[in-house]
């Protein structure tokens, strides 16, 4: 079993790591850091939102639930 800061440290290196790897794709594609950076922050603050209101869907469906 891990630790929460593990998991916590296991997390941020993760969203750190996805937002390097879209600021090079931003820049490939704009020719622009600042761009970049701008794609890299607005992909991962949706991104966040999306799984947070997917997981708030998820949670009203009791298909596959065992009680």
């Amino acid at each position: 079993m891990e630790s929460k800061i593990r998991l916590l440290l296991k997390s941020a290196t993760w969203q750190a790591a996805g937002i390097v790897t879209m600021t090079v794709i931003g820049y490939v594609f704009t020719g622009s850091v600042a761009a970049g950076s701008g794609i890299a922050v607005a992909g991962a603050v949706t991104g966040f939102v999306a799984y947070f209101v997917h997981e708030l869907a998820w949670s009203k469906v009791s298909w596959g639930l065992r009680r």
